[in-house]
């Protein structure tokens, strides 16, 4: 039994529209994905710059802890 030239075009239950469909979930997928990766790249230079303040902070409270203990117990 041959089929109808409109159902060979479209495998007969939709198929050219699900297709389509699925591309252009595809493409949505595709651009979230990039803009996922710009959005990780961002996070990591901020982590790196926060990363870098605290322990420059914690660098200059240890000095100056270990400066008080000097003073407290007399040492210089």
């Amino acid at each position: 039994m041959a089929l109808s030239p409109q159902q060979a075009g479209d495998g007969g239950d939709g198929m050219e529209a699900r297709i389509a469909r699925l591309e252009s979930d595809v493409a949505h997928i595709r651009t979230d994905i990039a803009e996922i990766k710009v959005d990780t790249k961002d996070f990591r230079k901020e982590i790196r710059e926060d990363f870098r303040i605290l322990w420059g902070a914690l660098f200059f409270i240890t000095l100056g802890l270990a400066g008080l203990m000097t003073k407290g117990f007399g040492w210089l």
